[in-house]
C-alpha cells in the first residue's frame, strides 16, 4: 500500500469491510447501497465507501480532487504553491485552506512548535523516494526559515513574514479531509460509512448490519504490511497511526526516517517506532501523532490525555503502553 502512513482498516468479523454487497437491493437501484470506491489521491491509495448512493460516493472523489488540487506542496497553481512562492506577500485563499492552517497553528502552540507547518523549507531538500541526504550545509541555511509564529491568517489571507519560509500540510492535511468527508456524508443522511486516506481512517456510525467497524492498527515490525498489531472497534470517530517505518532509507550504514524534528532539519531520534491516536475528529490524529516522536514516554502520554483523546505508542522493543482507560485491543 502506498502513502506517508500505511495504515490498513478492515472489518475483523466474516464480513469484508471493503466491496461487500447488501442484499434485497436488486428491486431499488436508486435506494442506497452498499458502494465503495478505491482511488488514487494524495499521493496514495484512498477508499471510501458505506451505505449511500452513487451521487454520494462520486462526491467524496470529487471533494478529494479538489483538496488535492488546493493544498498540494508540489502543485504550484495550489493555494499552498503560491503561499510559498509570494515572497512573503499576502495571498487569498480557499476558506478551507484558511481554516486548516489556522487549525494547524493551534496544534504548534499546543506542542511548543514540534508540530510545524513551516518544516516545508526542511523538507523540500529530502527525498525519500530516491534516497537522497540532504547537505548539511542546506540543512543549516534552512532551520532558520522554520518557524510557526511567522505564519499569520487573517480572515481568508494567508501571509509568510519570512519570504523564505515555506509551508508543508502533507502532515496534518488528510485529517482535515477526512473530517471534511465525514461531514458531508453526515449532512447527505448517510449513516453507515467509511474513509480511509491512506492512513487517516474515519467512520460513521455502524456497518449496515449495525455492530462496530473493526479498525486495525498495522503491526510496525511486519515488512509486509499486512499484519495487525491491534484494533480498535468503533461506530463512530478517527484512528491515526505515524510510524517511523512509513517512509524510508538507508545510507552510509544510517537509517533515515521521514518524520522531520523542526528543531534539528533531521529524522526524530526515537525509541517509539508508531504512535496511535483516537478520536473524534481525525485532524486531532494529524495534530497530535508528530510531537509524540519527540517526547518522553510520560509527556507524550499526559499530552494526549490533556487532549481528551486515546493514543498507544509501540517501542523498538515491541512493548506498548497506552493512555488510560484507551480501547485498544492487542493481537
Amino acid at each position: 500500500m502506498l502513502g506517508r502512513r500505511d495504515f490498513i482498516a478492515r472489518a475483523l468479523s466474516a464480513g469484508a469491510l471493503l466491496g461487500a454487497g447488501l442484499a434485497g437491493c436488486s428491486d431499488a437501484p436508486a435506494s442506497p447501497q452498499e458502494l465503495s470506491q478505491t482511488f488514487f489521491c494524495f499521493d496514495t491509495v484512498c477508499t471510501v465507501g458505506g451505505l449511500m448512493g452513487q451521487e454520494a460516493l462520486d462526491d467524496l472523489v470529487e471533494r478529494c480532487q479538489w483538496f488535492e488540487g488546493h493544498l498540494s506542496r508540489t502543485i504550484a497553481t495550489s493555494d499552498v504553491g503560491r503561499i510559498n512562492a509570494a515572497g512573503g506577500a499576502p495571498v487569498e485563499v480557499e476558506p478551507e485552506t484558511a481554516e486548516l492552517i489556522g487549525l494547524a497553528l493551534d496544534y504548534a502552540r499546543d506542542s511548543g512548535g514540534l508540530f510545524d507547518i513551516t518544516i516545508g523549507a526542511v523538507t523540500e531538500l529530502w527525498d525519500f523516494t530516491e534516497g537522497v541526504v540532504p547537505d548539511p550545509a542546506d540543512i543549516e541555511r534552512a532551520l532558520p526559515h522554520v518557524g510557526w509564529e511567522g505564519v499569520s491568517v487573517e480572515g481568508t489571507t494567508v501571509t509568510l513574514a519570512d519570504p523564505d519560509a515555506r509551508i508543508d500540510l502533507g502532515g496534518i492535511a488528510k485529517g482535515y479531509i477526512t473530517d471534511d468527508l465525514v461531514a458531508r456524508l453526515a449532512s447527505a443522511g448517510v449513516e453507515s460509512a467509511y474513509v480511509n486516506l491512506g492512513g487517516n481512517v474515519a467512520v460513521l456510525g455502524g456497518k449496515p448490519d449495525g455492530s462496530p467497524w473493526g479498525i486495525g492498527v498495522r503491526d510496525p515490525f511486519d515488512e509486509t504490511g499486512k499484519a495487525n498489531y491491534a484494533v480498535v472497534y468503533a461506530s463512530g470517530g478517527s484512528v491515526v497511526t505515524s510510524g517511523l517505518y512509513e517512509r524510508q532509507f538507508e545510507s552510509g550504514g544510517r537509517r533515515y526516517w521521514h518524520i522531520l524534528d523542526p528543531r534539528t532539519g533531521y529524522p526524530v531520534e526515537s525509541r517509539v517506532m508508531s504512535a496511535t491516536v483516537f478520536s473524534e475528529r481525525s485532524i486531532d490524529g494529524d495534530g497530535l501523532t508528530k510531537p509524540l516522536f519527540m517526547m518522553g514516554e510520560d509527556e507524550a502520554l499526559a499530552f494526549l490525555e490533556g487532549h481528551g483523546v486515546q493514543g498507544m505508542l509501540v517501542h523498538e522493543d515491541g512493548s506498548a503502553v497506552m493512555t488510560h482507560g484507551a480501547e485498544f485491543e492487542l493481537l
